[in-house]
């Protein structure tokens, strides 16, 4: 009963604001060619909104032949009338609304002060509107680290672009980004993208900041220098530069050498060239603190193992919603690179992922066992998978092969480490041959090759 007579008074209030009668507000919502007269009841606004609670109060409003007057250029009609009636009525339905409208709107109820509204519409840019982000994440970053109420659509935006930087340094608009915003993300450890591409994107930051055409640091005069070592000396005790790679450290960094801090230099030097010697300077732990034993794969992998475990499309998982642990067991420049070693750390664990780096490369191989490793014999699974990383840091480069001939799918014995189907390991010495179509489609796995480093992580299904 009691829900009857609530519909029906909301029905009587929407009325009331459809027809207009007895009104003493006009608001002019809108500008230029777009303004359009809304008109609404100063009692019922008092009593749903903070603003005009204050407006009404203060006497701060406009009044002209009885009338109270408010004047909103920086609201368009449209997201006006969305607002008076949820005042008037609690309905407002935001699907007909693009992801920017949907902001613009936020943006209104913030300053409007109905409170009520603001996580809600937060929640459904957050659900159902994502794509705002990748229109202009420079100016969108800007506008909601300048709300304070916008707490979860900021958490949410950090963590959308640290999952996928290229989101914002592909942006034509990431040299607009302000120098605070730049300091927050590069500060984050959870920053989903190799450290030399932070690298290169603050040069051209710093740059861009400068308005110095030349991109060549051999050719800039030492007037440039000072500018940009000034512009990013705030920046650089946040790059990671222990997780460069010696030739991207000596092609892309020490370049700008001089730019750089003397004995951060030297220091670099020292640890690139002498083999085995720490680095000496205080350490900023490495970025993706998730996978922080892992010398191999980043987050990034793991979302899609959990995918493909699962036999979901490729980005089905992402990094908040992975139904697996992942627990580091097994590395062979840790814990020994014999077979006894692998077995002894990894048989009886139940189901595991395995990855290897090829040497003197990039490639990454690996697969999925969803069995144990111990035992003197092939294994039958219809879960398993092998895959491969033409590139082991770009998850876009992966090759992912299922079960194919399920009698094969995994092979267990003590001098054998990882063995599926045509991809073996026996006594350390690696291949892919051997029975042929146990796994499809065949993967650009090179026929014969060394090892240099490889891991296996128990995966382990979460409890809610």
């Amino acid at each position: 009963m009691y829900s009857k007579f609530w519909k029906e008074l909301s029905n009587d209030y929407e009325k009331l604001f459809e027809t207009e009668i007895g009104y003493d507000v006009i608001i002019y919502a809108g500008e230029e060619q777009n303004v359009k007269e809304i008109y609404a009841h100063s009692n019922i606004l008092c009593i749903r909104s903070q603003y005009f609670r204050s407006a009404f109060s203060n006497n701060w409003a406009e009044k002209k032949d009885g009338k109270f007057i408010f004047r909103k250029p920086n609201i368009s009609p449209k997201l006006f009338n969305i607002i008076l009636r949820f005042i008037y009525c609690g309905n407002i339905d935001l699907k007909n609304l693009q992801g920017l409208e949907v902001l613009n709107l936020l943006i209104a109820v913030d300053e409007l002060n109905i409170h009520s509204l603001i996580s809600y519409i937060q929640e459904f840019l957050i659900e159902h509107r994502t794509e705002f982000l990748y229109q202009n994440p420079t100016g969108i970053l800007e506008i909601v680290y300048q709300h304070e109420s916008f707490t979860d659509l900021w958490k949410f935006c950090l963590e959308k672009i640290c999952e996928e930087p290229k989101i914002l340094f592909d942006s034509d608009k990431f040299i607009n980004l302000k120098a605070p915003l730049l300091e927050l993300l590069l500060k984050r450890d959870d920053l989903n993208v190799d450290e030399i591409e932070i690298w290169e994107n603050l040069i051209k930051w710093g740059i861009s900041q400068q308005n110095i055409i030349i991109n060549d640091p051999t050719k800039w005069t030492k007037e440039d220098i000072i500018k940009i070592e000034k512009e990013l000396c705030q920046f650089i005790p946040l790059i990671r530069f222990y997780d460069i790679k010696p030739e991207d450290f000596f092609y892309k960094v020490y370049c700008y050498k001089e730019i750089l801090p003397k004995d951060l230099i030297h220091d670099l030097l020292e640890f690139y060239i002498v083999p085995n010697i720490k680095p000496k300077t205080n350490l900023t732990p490495s970025r993706d603190p998730d996978l922080k034993d892992s010398t191999l794969i980043k987050s990034s992998h793991i979302s899609l193992f959990a995918s493909w475990i699962d036999k979901k499309g490729s980005s089905h998982y992402n990094k908040k919603n992975i139904p697996y642990e992942f627990k580091l067991l097994y590395r062979s420049s840790r814990d020994g690179n014999g077979t006894d070693s692998f077995h002894e750390n990894c048989d009886n664990k139940g189901p595991t992922i395995w990855v290897a780096k090829i040497k003197d490369s990039i490639q990454l191989i690996g697969g999925y066992n969803p069995l144990d490793w111990n035992g003197n014999t092939w294994k039958t699974t219809a879960d398993s998978f092998i895959f491969n990383f033409t590139n082991g840091k770009s998850i876009s480069t992966a090759e992912l092969g299922y079960v194919n001939n399920t009698r094969y799918a995994v092979y267990c014995d003590d001098v054998y480490g990882p063995t599926m189907g045509n991809l073996q390991c026996n006594n350390n010495n690696w291949s892919y041959y051997g029975v042929g179509g146990c796994y499809h489609p065949k993967l650009g796995i090179p026929t014969g090759f060394t090892v240099e480093e490889y891991e296996v992580f128990q995966v382990i299904k979460k409890t809610n």
